[in-house]
């Protein structure tokens, strides 16, 4: 870029990244895990009950169908719920509950799901207070559940044979005392039947698709509304759209087991949060959407490592959620800059900048782009849109050349007139991701009075990809692979600064 040869115009490509510091998103995740769910759910416990809890409810750590119903009469009664295995307590729970010191427990299934044993264990830590909500079946103890609740408006219903949709809508079904009522998903059963009739509710909340709850079952509810969404991910997310939930806060559990999600939906009800679904390895498309659309940042995790994994984590964390970023792709128009080795810098650098503008996007920033085709744009006008919009950050990307095709390398830029410091610590980062990345020749970081680095008022560097003169340098800058490693490099040194920054 430094270097003009006698056929080629060398003028930036520009990334302008605009992220004022008074919009910096600052989050906040929260981890209650534990050795296993029975430890999750003591330390869900301690969480939000510290000192103590005049109820506890108890349930088969394996036994679904019984606890899926739990949760409005947990937050009702403001008790934890704790696990249990069918014959036997755990240390954990046991210990859990004489520092709670419940004056009662409330047994959630029949013998067959929590034995008579627990009873006496219970006794043996001298809980005198047991009392069972049993039935024949799930959908049995999910009307004698609802029968301990106060009237309501509505009540939820949701499939009995699988999890998911119940436990995404608990929080809210147990903020507004709406019974769970469990379902199959092609007849509703004459139980439920009965226990809505004994309700006499206005309406109703459908929690599914219709797969889950048919369209058959739909119609014999009163003013159903459905929840349903193409997976489990999306009715959690629709959940949070159509009931127009609170999003200040959202707990974050794995999809694919039921425990942590019980456990933790009574201590999201007190906090007014909703339950979001994920993979255990990464977030899934639907729930990723939610977090943007809502612009969520904090977070409390359900659950250990093994369930939502710390690049799951990470990936709903969006670091530069609605940072002002301009993506400013040099050259342009009359203007094609480098042109050699069959390549022409301005459509690299468009190129460039929409990969970097897709992966800035997916992080929550706030994109505006000074040209998305092939025009010209002054540097003038570049430098102007940084500075008027108010940027905190400037990056302009190039594709240098020289008089010599001996030339190679990657090296980037940063000028002393504005925001020194700053400048040659993001031109650092940019640098190191650039050359780890691309595995390019490290030409260092340089002091330079390039235009648009010379003139924007905040912190900006000048980061040069590759020679377009040099043969070797060439095929990789032809390479739509190694174009998206660049924007990834960009995108990784913009981070690295910002999070030492935010």
């Amino acid at each position: 870029m430094k270097k003009w040869i006698s056929i080629v115009l060398i003028l930036p490509l520009l990334l302008m990244l605009h992220a004022p510091r008074s919009l910096a998103a600052e989050g906040t995740v929260e981890r209650l895990g534990g050795a296993d769910r029975f430890e999750v759910a003591v330390n869900v416990s301690k969480k939000g009950w510290p000192t103590t809890a005049g109820t506890v409810v108890l349930v088969n750590y394996m036994a679904f169908a019984d606890a899926l119903s739990a949760a409005p009469l947990a937050y009702y009664k403001n008790a934890p719920i704790l696990l249990t295995h069918a014959d036997h307590l755990t240390e954990e729970s046991k210990t859990e509950i004489r520092r709670l010191a419940p004056q009662q427990v409330i047994i959630i299934g029949s013998e067959g799901s929590v034995s008579n044993q627990i009873v006496s264990d219970l006794k043996g830590i001298n809980v005198s207070n047991v009392s069972r909500i049993g039935g024949r079946d799930r959908y049995e103890v999910s009307a004698a559940i609802a029968s301990q609740l106060p009237a309501s408006s509505k009540v939820v219903v949701a499939d009995g044979t699988n999890f998911p949709d119940a436990l995404a809508i608990a929080p809210y079904a147990s903020r507004n005392r709406f019974p769970i009522l469990l379902t199959l998903p092609e007849r509703l059963p004459d139980t439920i039947q009965a226990a809505i009739a004994a309700r006499q509710p206005q309406g109703s909340i459908v929690a599914g698709g219709t797969a889950s709850v048919s369209t058959q079952v739909a119609s014999q509810l009163p003013s159903p509304l459905r929840i349903g969404g193409s997976n489990r991910f999306e009715v959690a997310a629709n959940a949070i759209r159509q009931l127009n939930l609170n999003t200040s806060k959202a707990f974050l559990t794995t999809g694919y087991t039921f425990a942590d999600a019980l456990t933790g939906s009574v201590l999201a009800a007190k906090q007014n949060a909703p339950i979001l679904l994920t993979q255990p390895s990464y977030i899934p498309a639907a729930t990723d959407k939610i977090i943007l659309e809502k612009s969520i940042l904090n977070f409390v995790v359900l659950g250990s490592a093994a369930s939502v994994s710390q690049n799951a984590v990470n990936q709903a964390v969006k670091k530069l959620m609605d940072l002002k970023i301009v993506v400013d792709p040099g050259h342009g128009g009359t203007d094609p800059g480098a042109s050699a080795n069959g390549l022409v810098e301005k459509n690299i650098t468009l190129d460039v900048a929409k990969r970097l503008q897709t992966k800035l996007n997916a992080e929550g920033a706030k994109i505006t782009m000074t040209r998305t085709g092939d025009t010209y744009v002054s540097l003038t006008d570049r430098a102007a849109l940084a500075n008027r919009v108010g940027a905190d950050v400037f990056v302009s990307i190039h594709v240098n050349a020289a008089g010599t095709s001996a030339a190679y390398g990657t090296e980037t830029f940063w000028n002393s007139q504005y925001a020194s410091a700053n400048s040659q610590e993001l031109a650092t980062y940019i640098q190191s991701e650039m050359v780890s990345e691309l595995g390019t020749r490290n030409r260092g970081v340089k002091q330079a009075n390039y235009y648009v680095i010379k003139y924007t008022k905040m912190p900006s560097a000048l980061a040069e990809l590759a020679f377009a003169t040099n043969s070797g340098d060439a095929a990789k800058l032809g390479s739509a692979t190694y174009r998206d490693k660049a924007a990834k490099a960009i995108f990784d040194g913009i981070s690295t600064y910002w999070s030492k920054h935010d």
